[in-house]
């Protein structure tokens, strides 16, 4: 029987040689002075010898390997190859690792076609939030407890939305490993009103004829420089997203047709968008063009051609011009023409829909494609572009209601 002390004082040989402890366990000492534990038995059935490691001494301390000795015993006793099972048992921990939560999300994010940006976002909110807690689980294994907590982690410390939206990735993973055979169910619609609810969520934006007639006033006066103030002056007149804005391409736009053909890849909603170009905004681009037009990007970033302008630039200026962040978001001229060109201009809800490049459907549930109603959207573009400078052209409280043409 080795002891602790014996085995501290083995000192290394020209060969490796051995001490026994009994049972089939020994140490093996290298001539490089390493101490490896070594378990030797006869396999079950074919009683064929083998040998099974048991770790290193110190790190494996004489108890733990008599432990595992015993261990490897009974398994024999029950006929069980220890060699075997420590196999079954590595083979089973590498699936349960590729079927782990984390593991299954990380795949479902893969797949995603987002902007960028919202890839970005979506996957920090998984680091941060959510892997900590449960990422190493089985995803067949989690319940509806265990995602409530991660969230109400999130929600405790105020953030409620990010909380609801954390929740419905949660639950597009599950949806996932339930389509790929890993999960049977997804418990994430069980947890259905367990958060506080959402507040409502606008874009600040101005609604009132002579406050916008202000703010065209105050754009048309901006003092800064020409790339900037185009895209603030455009901002208005064709309502896109600020980051759509931003990233125009001079290949997109063809200034001839008065057309802006934004590329599926740049699309929140991952669709190709047709912007028709009100006579306002190819004046615009007409005077941009000699500055930015032998770049690739319409509004250059201010250190080099070869990145777009900063998503903060609009919103910059709009600040500098005396707009306060809860009176007016670069966001917030999709919601001014949402609510006008409906309830002052009278254009079909789905006309602007479509506009927006939200997801609208005709009657049998088919989505419409970029073309669809584009000789009224057109038209509508125009009218707007011509209301916006009635609007700014008035005197302040003296706003004429504008009339469409027929």
């Amino acid at each position: 029987m080795l002891t602790d002390a014996a085995i501290r004082k083995a000192k290394p040989k020209a060969k490796a040689y051995k001490l026994a402890d009994g049972g089939g366990l020994f140490l093996l000492v290298t001539p490089t002075g390493g101490k490896w534990w070594r378990f030797k038995y006869r396999r079950p059935v074919t009683r064929k010898e083998n040998l099974l490691a048991f770790g290193t001494y110190p790190e494996t301390s004489l108890a733990d390997a008599r432990a595992k000795r015993e261990e490897a015993k009974r398994l024999l006793q029950n006929g069980i190859d220890p060699g075997q099972q420590r196999k079954a048992e590595k083979l089973a921990g590498a699936e349960r690792a590729a079927n782990s939560f984390e593991a299954v999300a990380r795949e479902w994010l893969a797949k995603q076609s987002w902007v960028p940006g919202y890839l970005v976002k979506v996957t920090a909110w998984f680091e941060k939030d959510v892997f900590p807690w449960i990422g190493a689980r089985p995803v067949a294994d989690l319940t509806a407890p265990e995602f409530l907590a991660v969230v109400q982690r999130v929600e405790q410390r105020g953030a409620i939305e990010s909380a609801h939206r954390i929740l419905q990735n949660c639950g597009q993973v599950m949806r996932y490993a339930c389509a790929t055979g890993r999960a049977t169910s997804n418990p994430i619609p069980n947890l259905r009103g367990s958060l506080t609810a959402a507040p409502e969520k606008h874009h600040a934006a101005i609604t009132d004829p002579a406050a916008i007639g202000a703010l065209m006033r105050a754009i048309e006066g901006y003092k800064g420089c020409l790339v900037t103030r185009c895209a603030l002056r455009l901002a208005p007149l064709l309502f896109v997203r600020p980051g759509e804005l931003r990233n125009a391409e001079w290949a997109e736009i063809d200034l001839e047709a008065c057309e802006w053909r934004i590329p599926a890849e740049k699309m929140k909603m991952r669709e190709p968008h047709l912007v028709p170009l009100c006579r306002q905004a190819v004046d615009i681009l007409r005077e941009l063009h000699p500055l930015t037009g032998r770049g690739r990007y319409v509004f250059p970033g201010g250190r080099g051609g070869d990145r777009p302008l900063s998503s903060n630039a609009v919103l910059a200026a709009l600040r500098r011009m005396g707009y306060a962040k809860d009176e007016m978001t670069g966001h917030g001229f999709r919601a001014i023409a949402r609510t006008v060109l409906d309830e002052v201009l009278g254009f079909r809800p789905d006309f602007i829909e479509h506009q927006l490049a939200h997801a609208v459907r005709d009657a049998n549930g088919r989505a419409y494609n970029r073309t669809s109603y584009l000789p009224q959207r057109r038209e509508m573009m125009q009218a707007w572009a011509d209301y916006l400078d009635s609007l700014r052209e008035a005197e302040a409280g003296k706003v004429v209601p504008f009339k469409r043409s027929a």
